[in-house]
């Protein structure tokens, strides 16, 4: 199935985070963004012709966000909005962060 077709699930601590390997697997789905050195966030900058622009777009992923339960890391900067994604219940990546990072790719 394709990570935009799926939804996040609950994720409890004490659940094992993607490794490094499994990660990178998970980025070939997910094009544009980035693992951290630690291969335990991944992000990706988008930028837009001016703010409001990057305002409307920080709006549509916050409905994302929601939606699926699961809330990125947004930083605005003018007319460039970058996003952080991790599970913080086990502080590291779960499928969850790139099922939102494909649905944020869909915008």
């Amino acid at each position: 199935m394709n990570l935009k077709e799926k939804h996040c699930v609950a994720c409890e601590g004490g659940a094992l985070p993607l490794n490094k390997e499994q990660a990178q697997s998970y980025l070939k789905m997910t094009l544009g963004w980035a693992l951290n050195e630690e291969g335990k966030k991944i992000s990706r900058e988008f930028k837009f012709k001016d703010f409001v622009e990057a305002m409307e777009f920080v709006n549509s992923v916050a409905k994302i966000a929601e939606a699926e339960g699961h809330h990125p890391d947004i930083h605005v900067f003018y007319n460039r909005v970058m996003i952080e994604l991790w599970t913080h219940a086990i502080n590291g990546l779960s499928e969850n962060d790139f099922i939102v990072a494909a649905k944020i790719n869909e915008l």
